[in-house]
């Protein structure tokens, strides 16, 4: 087999069957350092295997997306929130001939920065942390810096813009990488209704009736009509319906006022929010408690920076088992 050929035709394919508006991987800004291209597989497809096989991947399965460490085994998870928002980045990435693999590879890196206990852990980092904390901003941290011992993944440019800016600020460069933001919200405000649906916190007529008639009467039916409004509507221009936008703003809004800020699902979040604090400020102000990686970036940048990159990284209950460890009496055994 000559060598690059499976890749080549590959390339060859894209620049057949996508839009003249899509991505196409041999025009990639390319990576910071570069690297001799792999004879199968095209530097996006590469991303995504990378983003996949690494270890902050794997943490997210252990991440709030919601609900706090709850005792089904049915609520989602940031890891499977990943696998949604994916899913749904490529149907839309597919039907408007969009790169699949530039939107499937942001789409499975854009929340690799997340902090365990979801929301909760974010604004608490943002609290202490002089620098603010974002995590977007830490998911691309985490690709370039922190990931393979410090090494980082060496990612793509177009695949690191997607992940920095798939929620707020400045809009991706890429469509591929506005479509995953636009994914992101389609999949958690409807996921994260059947999660509360299922926790008896709202029912399904709690939902504004005019949202129901169009968008549907379940999680299921909104996903599609939001999915085919993105497929009618977007180009090169990732766009809903105006309708549809509207519907998915009420939605959003109806999510925040009855299940985002609800004591009943947000009870425990004060105590998490504390636990991360009381967690950074015992690592930044004892920095030789950081395992090696922390602790050179600690000598190198600063303490805080390590004690944000450490605890962000942890999973909701290795952050738990640290808080124990360092602030709970153990039992005196004799």
């Amino acid at each position: 087999m000559p060598d690059g050929s499976i890749r080549e035709r590959t390339l060859e394919m894209e620049h057949a069957t996508l839009a003249e508006y899509a991505s196409f991987c041999d025009r990639s800004r390319g990576r910071a350092e570069p690297e001799e291209e792999c004879p199968v597989r095209t530097a996006w497809q590469r991303d995504r295997d990378r983003i996949v096989h690494c270890a902050s991947f794997r943490r997210l399965m252990g991440k709030t997306q919601v609900f706090l460490s709850p005792e089904g085994d049915h609520y989602r998870t940031r890891l499977t929130h990943t696998l949604e928002v994916t899913q749904i980045a490529r149907t839309i990435a597919r039907a408007v001939r969009l790169n699949e693999d530039l939107t499937e590879a942001i789409a499975l890196g854009h929340d690799l920065g997340h902090t365990p206990f979801g929301h909760a852990g974010e604004r608490a980092l943002d609290h202490v942390f002089p620098d603010g904390f974002a995590h977007y901003r830490q998911s691309l941290r985490v690709v370039d810096r922190l990931e393979k011992n410090g090494e980082g993944l060496n990612l793509t440019f177009e695949v690191r813009n997607g992940i920095l800016c798939h929620t707020k600020g400045e809009e991706a460069v890429t469509p591929e990488g506005r479509l995953v933001k636009l994914a992101d919200k389609i999949a958690y405000i409807n996921h994260d209704i059947d999660d509360a649906q299922r926790a008896g916190v709202i029912s399904e007529t709690d939902i504004p009736l005019e949202i129901r008639k169009l968008l549907g009467s379940s999680k299921a039916q909104r996903v599609n009509s939001l999915v085919i409004s993105a497929i009618e509507n977007s180009g090169e221009e990732i766009r809903l319906s105006d309708e549809c936008r509207q519907a998915l703003d009420e939605l959003s809004a109806f999510m925040f006022a009855n299940v985002y800020f609800n004591p009943v699902c947000k009870g425990e979040e004060g105590k998490a929010e504390a636990l991360v604090k009381k967690l950074y400020i015992e690592y930044s102000e004892h920095p030789e408690k950081l395992p090696p990686l922390y602790a050179q970036i600690a000598r190198n940048e600063t303490p805080a920076r390590a004690a944000v990159d450490y605890i962000s990284g942890m999973t909701d209950r290795y952050a738990m088992s640290h808080y124990s460890r360092l602030f709970i009496p153990g039992v005196w055994e004799y």
